[in-house]
């Protein structure tokens, strides 16, 4: 019996670690997966969902299916449903059910709203999209470093496991250190044990985006406007292989040599190495009132609440009550509220 037998897809274990007990590349695990026939039409919905997906990442199911409505592709909302999440796009506008992650994984706060960034390697953040081939898809996750919109590590893969995302980052850590806070969006990639364990082993803070908070990984979805309008579609690439070049090619590109207006038409490989001219703040459109108290506790036994308690209850001793005088005499109309005289105690 092979090894490669051993290996239960089904099992409680992840093929990762399977993989790694047996001894077994998961390369060759893989390999002999049996692909299921591409169906044509799922190819070409998927190219224009995700090219109008570029242009408005706020559009969801339902305006998808009139964007495909309106070209000529009567098409249901489930199977766009399915495309959409096939492929990993939510529509940005907040809704139920936006994002979720995995039901045994623990999801930490965003740590970064109104926080200045002012130097390299202070925020790292991370994210997933997809990118369609003529034969099928593939997934490509990045790490950029806020401060000087520097990408400091890509991977791609045909799969949407965790393993490829753990490589990319300890890449990252390996050649450019590590962050004081490693941002990310609450995908079970992130979430899982493999790659929170990385950055628990280097002691760095983990921050998740919020439910529906889209903007709060703002820098990771113009990199993939970007690359999407700037190397993939104008290239069309074939296979894995040829994207695989194409990418690197791209990111040697926007890091040394493409200008950012952003950074003061400095490159972010310039900015990242000077420390100079870069910067990020996400701003908190909804900050506490400075002289705004929290809402007590009732169990807190707040003295300040008592009081206030307390004159609540005098003011509603103090309500306007109607006069005694008002008794009704035999084939007397009785008055209505409105004529009822009130009068303060």
């Amino acid at each position: 019996m092979r090894r490669q037998e051993w290996i239960d897809k089904e099992d409680v274990v992840s093929v990762v670690q399977q993989c790694a007990l047996a001894g077994v590349s998961r390369a060759t695990i893989y390999a002999h997966q049996k692909h299921a026939p591409v169906d044509e039409s799922d190819l070409l919905f998927s190219r224009l969902i995700d090219e109008e997906y570029t242009r408005h990442p706020f559009y969801g199911t339902r305006r998808m299916v009139v964007f495909l409505k309106t070209n000529g592709y009567s098409v249901n909302r489930k199977r766009v449903q399915r495309l959409m999440r096939e492929m990993g796009l939510v529509g940005m506008a907040p809704g139920p059910n936006t994002s979720r992650a995995h039901p045994e994984h623990k999801v930490y706060p965003y740590l970064l709203r109104g926080v200045a960034v002012v130097r390299p390697n202070q925020v790292w953040s991370t994210d997933i999209t997809y990118i369609r081939l003529p034969r099928g898809f593939v997934y490509l996750v990045a790490i950029i470093d806020w401060y000087s919109r520097c990408v400091l590590g890509w991977r791609i893969s045909n799969s949407m496991d965790a393993s490829f995302c753990v490589d990319c980052l300890e890449e990252a850590i390996r050649a450019y250190g590590k962050p004081e806070i490693f941002n990310s969006d609450q995908g079970s990639q992130f979430t899982s044990d493999a790659f929170t364990g990385v950055l628990k082993r280097e002691e760095i803070t983990i921050s998740m985006d919020g439910r529906g908070r889209a903007f709060d990984n703002i820098f990771v979805e113009r990199l993939w406007r970007n690359v999407k309008y700037e190397d993939v579609y104008l290239n069309g690439y074939a296979t894995m292989g040829e994207l695989m070049i194409g990418l690197a090619k791209y990111f040697i590109l926007y890091n040394g040599e493409r200008p950012h207006q952003s950074l003061g038409n400095k490159t972010p490989e310039v900015v990242y190495r000077t420390a100079v001219g870069g910067g990020a703040m996400i701003l908190d459109k909804y900050p506490r009132a400075v002289d705004e108290s929290p809402v007590p506790l009732r169990s807190s036994g707040d003295s300040s609440t008592a009081e206030t308690r307390s004159g609540a209850e005098a003011i509603s001793q103090k309500k306007t009550k109607p006069k005694k005088n008002t008794k009704v005499k035999p084939g007397q109309r009785r008055p209505a509220a409105s004529e009822v005289e009130y009068s303060l105690n």
